[in-house]
């Protein structure tokens, strides 16, 4: 997961209806590809999915997926970049929100909303 800051909020996207778990909002995520590290990993599928270059900064928090077959590594990144470029394959729409913005959307994973409520706002300090 990668939760990327900037000016107090961070990115949120919402998945695309040819993804699973369609409509659900979340930071950009994907899957770690052979002899890749976590770091390079979020900067791959950062850059895939909204076009931004960005700059992994540390490993934050982890938990399971909702149906507990992964585990989701959080990473906090500044972004390199400012112009969002959507992959419209993955992702329907994207916002910066605060943590209360994002509380307040409908359709969010449990675990998102754990991580945003309980461990984001110490990182954002």
């Amino acid at each position: 997961m990668a939760v990327i800051l900037r000016d107090g909020k961070f990115l949120a996207i919402e998945r695309a209806p040819s993804v699973p778990r369609p409509g659900y909002w979340t930071p950009p995520s994907g899957s770690i590809e052979p002899g890749e590290t976590q770091a390079q990993a979020v900067a791959r599928e950062v850059a895939e999915e909204v076009g931004l270059a960005v700059a992994p900064i540390a490993k934050v928090w982890e938990c399971p997926t909702d149906d507990g077959h992964y585990t989701l590594h959080w990473w906090t990144a500044r972004p390199r970049s400012s112009e969002l470029r959507l992959d419209p394959a993955e992702v329907s729409a994207a916002r910066w929100v605060t943590p209360a913005e994002f509380l307040a959307l409908e359709r969010t994973f449990e675990g998102d909303r754990e991580f945003v409520a309980n461990v984001l706002p110490e990182l954002m300090d």
